[in-house]
């Protein structure tokens, strides 16, 4: 709070009487107050009223002092468009107790703003320049003393809009020139056509130079920023330094010179470069790619950063700054912002304070701001986590360059977030092709008419001598004359040039081929290796005491280990313990990720009766490579993207993000679209992202069941997405070992199971670790193959109840497969396995989903050897029951479906190679499934 906050809501006489009292004994008054009268010792100074009322108006000039840095903001000058809406209380001084013939009279209270004793005129004139001109401020929610005062003597240590340097001032206009120009020449060329200007918000360039500059002054080797379309093309050409004649290749190219198959529009794509600053310094600059929707990049940009943090500045944030430029509307109504504010301060996700720059253009697509939202700015969120907002006026470019460097000085300093409202306006509509006089007359009247910011600059310099009438035309002119000699060099080039984001990061990576899904890739670890592994992840500190249940878990795990096997908790901790000591560094995150949902991962334990964290993962020798496993915010959204942007820019380590359920990753369906699936193709990124989605069925309803397989096998193509429905630990191990241990780098989706883990034939003999590979099918091993009249693919959960049920009749006929990946779909090896049963009569596909779910669909769009004959739950709009006997009943008529009892001879528990002996196949459907009687649960 404020330092004399306390004074508004303070009766005057009460404070006269602390007054006398602190005259008397200072020690005896409250050390606020105290504080106050020691710098106003009223007594001490030449009044000759003593009576009080001298004092009663001081006190009137402080509340008045205390209204401006709090309520100023609504009184700005700071919108070039539109007229300045009333609020009340306004604050004139009647308000405060004060009439006309205070004005010339000398206050105390002046030196409260650094002005001395002064007439409460230039108290007000200060105030007003300092609250209410182009700049307006909100910071006294802030909690933290120390900020509040800081930024205080920051924005009331200046008489006017910040003073610059004559050089400084020609820099701002060139940048402006270049802004405008950029725009103006685009228009020209490419009438019509969509670009989303940044004509309206041209200050924005400047700004985020100065902004870039102070950041590298301050020790800074990165700024990584994500914006969505608005003025994306300027930023790329002004800020980051790409080059024009790219750009105005990609509003007429015809395909791609380094071989993206479909590519994405020119205002969605990123670039890096690295630039060099006035005084000399050198900053790498990053704009993630971004898609259409709004605020998408947000998490994505947080990720990069912290990965930039950790692995290429040893944690140290001030290296590394992120910046997010918005819309307003967007800011004001994406709930993926309030997720990512959120994070801040978290240790999993802090990225010492994001700068939040928002294109202010008050107006959504159509939609006037007033329509937009409900509160009274769009950067309203800041006030969630306490952070300082400034409004500013777009027309002054001035003030929005003092602006920006307090901002990324603040940021140094205190490492929260900051935020930067530039309104502004956008001179066309949504896009060039939109008219927004349909909808928005008035507001579009006044913007007709409306002066350019590099022509009001340039009017500013005119009236101060640094630049004259013709210098300007002359400058317009010349840039425009470059511009076209680059255009020229664009129509020169054959193909359109995409310059890869990050390729720093990947350059050690190559893109996949089909080869790569085709090849078993050695994963396996040692014998001794595993064992002392296996002896350090179970390994707890004796000096320090844990929860008795603690010591349970790590005996049950060693056990298993002498008995010469491994559940699945133990096979993930193998297979990260593995990486690590071979210099792979491992991250994962989500909402129960330490313990685990189901309670089984226990990657860390807490000391009892403390807060303190043991993380054996952490523990396995000095030269290891860092384990971090944070449980996240109650976000999927948020969360994914920023692993996502994490991944990005830590290729070599593996990044995990698990769901809570499989179910959730539907929250952040945005992230898996947008970047998941898609951004190989669309931006050529490497991304080796593993989602872990607990996936099956066991009566636990619709939100608690399935993952969504069907989704994520919709999005598959071209090997853009691994999917993987692993049924034993083993296969679980060299799957994430794989993931990070070859050359490509391509998102892992991975149904990972719940009851499973706790499924007594759910475990791994350990000569399935220090042997082999991962592997894509499963075939069964429990058979003679000429013998077999009914093969069973499957993937998942099911393997198992299909197994018992198998076991439980001596089913000797039928083999049950597992398909383990999905996609990429192992086609070779699919008809390699088919080939191992000639006298197949049946061949089934059996999941749990319903049959519009799963893999069903998917599967019938391979071009397989053999016809598969589905076997599954009803099509259904829910994923599952919410009973779990109801959800028994159907699982049971699966399973009997493909065990039928026997109809041929009752002394048969079920039909098989007894009664299938001499029939066709067109009997044995008839005869043998009946698809065709009526069923509640599954066809």
């Amino acid at each position: 709070m404020d330092h004399f906050s306390f004074l508004g809501n303070s009766d005057p006489q009460a404070i006269e009487s602390l007054y006398q009292q602190y005259l008397s004994d200072p020690q005896s008054v409250n050390p606020a107050y105290c504080e106050f009268f020691r710098g106003f010792d009223f007594a001490r100074q030449a009044y000759a009223d003593t009576s009080g009322t001298q004092v009663n108006k001081e006190f009137r000039v402080m509340e008045l002092i205390n209204a401006y840095r709090q309520r100023g903001h609504l009184f700005t000058q700071t919108n070039p468009v539109r007229a300045r809406r009333s609020y009340q209380p306004t604050l004139d001084i009647e308000n405060f107790g004060l009439t006309p013939a205070d004005l010339s009279r000398p206050f105390h209270a002046g030196k409260e703003l650094g002005l001395g004793v002064a007439p409460l005129t230039a108290i007000i004139a200060h105030l007003q320049q300092t609250y209410c001109k182009s700049i307006g401020a909100e910071y006294l929610y802030i909690r933290k003393p120390e900020v509040v005062n800081w930024l205080r003597e920051k924005m009331e240590s200046i008489q006017n809009t910040p003073s610059f340097s004559a050089e400084k001032k020609r820099n701002i206009y060139h940048q402006l020139k270049q802004a405008a120009g950029l725009e103006a020449f685009i228009h020209k060329k490419f009438v019509g056509q969509k670009r989303f200007s940044l004509e309206g918000s041209e200050v924005v360039i400047p700004g985020l130079r100065a902004l870039i500059e102070k950041a590298a002054n301050l020790g800074a080797g990165h700024v990584v920023m994500g914006m969505a379309h608005r003025g994306r093309l300027n930023v790329l050409n002004n800020i980051l330094g790409k080059p024009c004649e790219y750009i105005f290749k990609e509003f007429e190219g015809d395909d791609y010179a380094n071989g993206l198959s479909l590519g994405d529009v020119k205002y969605h794509l990123g670039y890096e470069n690295q630039t060099q600053t006035p005084e000399g310094g050198q900053i790498n600059l990053m704009l993630v790619p971004n898609p259409s929707h709004l605020e998408a990049v947000l998490p994505v940009l947080q990720g990069v950063a912290r990965a930039r943090i950790d692995s290429d500045y040893g944690g140290d944030a001030d290296k590394v700054v992120p910046v997010a430029i918005h819309g307003d509307a967007a800011i004001a109504a994406q709930g993926v912002v309030y997720e990512v504010v959120q994070m801040a301060q978290l240790p999993g996700y802090h990225t010492g304070g994001t700068i939040h720059v928002v294109i202010n253009n008050q107006i959504g697509f159509t939609t006037n701001y007033l329509e937009a939202r409900s509160s009274t700015y769009c950067t309203d969120v800041a006030k969630v986590t306490r952070c300082p907002v400034f409004h500013v006026n777009g027309d002054d470019a001035e003030a929005l360059v003092y602006v920006m460097e307090l901002a990324m000085e603040y940021r140094h300093r205190f490492h929260t977030d900051v935020f930067v409202d530039v309104l502004s306006y956008r001179k066309h509509g949504h896009n060039e092709g939109d008219e927004p006089r349909f909808t928005q007359p008035t507001l579009y009247k006044a913007i007709a008419s409306h002066s350019n910011v590099r022509d009001i600059y340039a009017q500013h310099l005119m009236q101060q001598g640094l630049l004259t009438p013709a210098e300007h035309h002359q400058a317009m002119e010349a840039y425009d004359q470059h511009l076209e000699s680059r255009y020229e060099i664009a129509r020169s080039f054959p193909h359109v040039v995409i310059h890869p984001f990050n390729a720093g990061s990947t350059q050690r990576f190559r893109y996949a081929t089909q080869a790569d899904f085709e090849e078993n890739l050695p994963t396996a670890i040692p014998e001794d290796m595993l064992q002392d592994l296996a002896q350090k992840v179970n390994q707890l500190p004796v000096e320090k005491p844990f929860f008795k249940k603690v010591h349970k878990i790590i005996n049950d795990r060693l056990q298993l280990i002498a008995n010469n096997q491994c559940d699945w908790a133990m096979a993930e901790q193998l297979a990260f313990a593995s990486l690590l000591t071979q210099g792979y560094p491992v991250r994962l995150s989500g909402q129960d990720a330490q313990r685990g949902t189901f309670a089984h991962r226990h990657a860390a334990f807490t000391v009892e009766d403390t807060d303190e964290k043991f993380i054996p993962l952490q523990h396995l020798d000095a030269t290891q490579a860092p384990f971090t496993v944070y449980n996240s915010l109650l976000s999927e959204y948020g969360v994914l993207g920023f692993e996502y942007g994490h991944a990005l820019a830590a290729p070599k380590g593996l990044t995990l993000w698990e769901a809570q359920f499989g179910d959730f990753s539907n929250v952040a369906q945005v992230v898996i679209d947008q970047y998941l699936s898609s951004a190989e193709e669309k931006w050529g990124l490497q991304n080796g992202l593993v989602l872990l989605l607990p996936h099956g069925y066991e009566g636990q309803g619709p939100e608690h069941s399935s993952a969504r397989l069907e989704r994520f096998l919709s999005l598959a193509a071209n090997g853009n997405l691994q999917i993987v429905n692993p049924t034993t630990p083993a296969n679980f191990f060299h799957l994430l070992r794989r993931q990070v241990m070859r050359d490509i780098r391509i998102p892992l989706v991975v149904f990972t199971p719940k009851s499973l883990l706790r499924h007594p034939l759910c475990l791994s003999p350990l000569e399935a670790f220090t042997n082999g590979a991962f592997q894509p099918i499963i075939d069964d091993a429990d058979v003679l193959a000429p013998s077999v009249t009914r093969v069973i693919f499957c993937t998942g959960k099911i393997y198992y109840d299909l197994l018992a049920r198998k076991q439980a009749l001596n089913a000797s006929d039928v083999a049950i497969i597992r398909i383990e990946q999905l996609h990429p779909f192992p086609l070779n090896a699919f008809i390699n396995t088919v080939a191992q049963y000639p006298n197949a009569l049946l061949h089934l596909w059996v999941q749990e989903e319903p049959q519009n779910m799963g893999a069903w669909e998917y599967l019938r769009s391979q071009n397989l050897p053999v016809e598969l004959i589905p076997i599954a739950r009803l099509v259904s709009a829910s994923p599952a029951t919410g009973l779990n006997r109801l959800h028994q009943k159907g699982q049971d008529e699966i399973i009997n479906k493909v065990f039928k009892p026997c109809h041929c001879d009752k002394r048969l528990k079920y039909c098989g190679l007894q009664c299938m002996e001499g029939k066709t196949r067109e009997e044995i459907l008839q005869q043998h499934l009946y698809f065709t009687e009526p069923s509640r649960f599954s066809i």
